[in-house]
Parts: structure tokens; C-alpha cells; sequence
């Protein structure tokens, strides 16, 4: 090859996209002329790309309304994105000028975003700052990494509760990488639960359990403060629910049966005896419940034994 040759390379992979819009329903927190906030469940991949060409969130908004930022071909709307499994707000841009002033807000770390996480492992921390360099993996291209060319990232972490083999969390990004929230929790040896790429252990269909949860921005045209929270989805919060009661248990020494006290309600309640006809025996945790809750109560503990087991 000669410097001014033109070459012309022919892949056999280029496939044409095209956006159609996609019936779904779509959790929109906020909405005004310029501007929605959403709140994302996890498995909906944001906008289509390589192996993901319909039932994104973009068809579903194109389904939704005609009134969508274009500023990118095959992204009409998203100003910013959440990872596939990843839970909770984001915002969407209904026109050009909206996207750019956001777009520009964002890049001047002028909107405020938290997430909660729930690691592997005990953090031994109240809080850190991880300031570490993000870019593509050299081996498996799907996957960031920590490298000392990357582009800098910084996720300040607070913890909010510690359990007996995770840590939840509230994370900060000061930096926008790439699945930077993963890639630093996976490299200072705290991953995200349940995370399918950056956890080495085996995980569920629901993924890493991420959730952005809060949202604060001046609004780029009306200048209003606009604050939003957003909960934990089910699965998440069953999981945390599981491992609060499973904190109560363990702090319970010599555990090896369960009673249920009957609570003082207008519901029928059990005596010691009916309590020992279901096998309830005394012990040193007790239950305020009515008598009608034992065999939900007695199935939650079991649940939750086996989901942090």
C-alpha cells in the first residue's frame, strides 16, 4: 500500500437499523414540554446497538411521543444511559436545544445523581473516594477496565449499612465512564452484587444490583430545581428485606428454633398450645404476628435463609 491509495473494506457484517416504535410501559416520574424523567426497570438495554434492534427504551418512547431530541441517529431522547440491569432515573430530552444544555450540564457536573449498591464482601470503610483511570479492555472489548491510560474517573462511596458478607451503599460519580460504578467497585475487591461481567461469582437473570435513586437539576429552561427519588426495585428490596432479617437472627445468640408471639390484635389470636400444634417452640426471637401470618412468617424466614446462604 502506497500513502494516497484509497482502500475499500467490505466486513460482510453491515446490517441496516431502523427504529420502530414498541407498545411498552414506561415508568415516567417527570414530564414537561422540554424534558421526562424515567425511571428504568433493570433488563431494558436503553437504545439499540449490536444485538439489541428492537424492545429498547427508545422504541418504547418513540411508541410514546414524536416530540424526541435527534441529536444522535439511533438514540432520539437519551441525553445520558444506565447499563442494561441497571435500575432507577434518567433523564430524556424532548428537543434539540433541551439535549444540548443538558448535555452541557452534565459535562459541567451540574447534575447530581446517587446510586445504591448493594457488594460482595464487607467494606471496612464508613466512606471512600475511588480515583481510578477507566478505559476499554485490550482483551475482551465488551468490558472496562482500570488502566494507567485510561480517562479519569472518580465515585465517592458512603456506606449505609454493613451485613455479615455484603455492604450497601450510596455511590457519587464526579466522572461519567463507561460502567465506571462496576469497574471501580470490581477493582478495590467490592464488586456489585449479582453483577453478570465484573463479579466473579455466578449470578441471576436480574443482574448487578445498582439502582440510581436520586436526581437534582436545574431545569434548563424553566430554571426550576427539580429533585427526584426513586426506590429500590422489588427484587432488590426482597434481597435487602432477606438480609436485615437474616442481621436479626444472627445477632441472636444460640438460635435454634423460632417462637411466634401473638400480637394484641382484633385478629383471632393463638394460644400456647395452637403455637405448638404448628411446631412453634419457645425460643429466643419473638414475633409479634397474628395468628393467621405464622405459616407467611415461617415461609419469609425460610426465604431468606436460603437467599443469603
Amino acid at each position: 500500500l502506497k500513502e494516497t491509495d484509497e482502500v475499500t473494506v467490505n466486513d460482510g457484517f453491515k446490517k441496516e437499523m431502523s427504529l420502530e416504535a414498541t407498545k411498552m410501559d414506561i415508568d415516567i416520574v417527570y414530564e414537561d414540554d422540554y424534558l421526562m424523567v424515567i425511571n428504568k426497570p433493570s433488563g431494558l438495554v436503553v437504545h439499540p446497538g449490536n444485538g439489541n434492534q428492537s424492545n429498547t427504551l427508545v422504541n418504547g418512547l418513540l411508541y410514546y411521543t414524536k416530540n424526541l431530541s435527534q441529536k444522535e441517529e439511533f438514540r432520539p431522547g437519551i441525553v445520558h444511559r444506565l447499563d442494561k440491569d441497571t435500575s432507577g432515573l434518567m433523564l430524556v430530552a424532548k428537543d434539540d436545544k433541551t439535549h444540548e444544555l443538558l448535555s452541557e450540564m452534565f459535562k459541567e457536573k451540574q447534575v447530581h445523581r446517587e446510586y445504591i449498591a448493594l457488594l460482595d464482601g464487607v467494606f471496612p470503610q464508613e466512606k471512600a473516594i475511588i480515583d481510578a483511570p477507566i478505559g476499554r479492555s485490550r482483551e475482551q472489548f465488551d468490558k472496562m477496565e482500570v488502566r494507567k491510560d485510561g480517562k479519569r474517573a472518580v465515585t465517592h462511596l458512603e456506606v449505609i449499612k454493613k451485613y455479615s458478607k455484603n455492604t450497601l451503599v450510596r455511590l457519587v460519580l464526579e466522572t461519567g465512564r463507561t460502567h465506571q460504578i462496576r469497574v471501580h467497585l470490581s477493582y478495590i475487591g467490592y464488586p456489585v452484587h449479582n453483577d453478570p461481567v465484573y463479579s466473579k461469582k455466578e449470578t441471576t437473570e436480574f443482574g448487578q444490583f445498582l439502582h440510581s435513586a436520586y436526581l437534582k437539576f436545574v431545569h434548563p429552561i424553566t430554571h426550576k430545581t427539580l429533585e427526584f427519588q426513586e426506590d429500590l426495585p422489588l427484587t432488590f428490596k426482597d434481597f435487602i428485606d432477606n438480609l436485615e432479617l437474616f442481621s436479626l437472627l444472627a445477632n441472636v445468640a444460640d438460635v435454634k428454633s423460632l417462637v411466634i408471639h401473638p400480637a394484641t390484635t382484633t385478629h383471632s389470636q393463638c394460644t400456647e398450645e395452637e403455637l405448638l400444634d404448628q411446631g412453634i417452640r419457645p425460643n429466643t426471637i419473638r414475633l409479634s404476628i397474628g395468628c393467621e401470618n405464622i405459616d407467611d412468617i415461617i415461609q419469609d424466614l425460610d426465604e431468606a435463609f436460603k437467599a443469603v446462604a
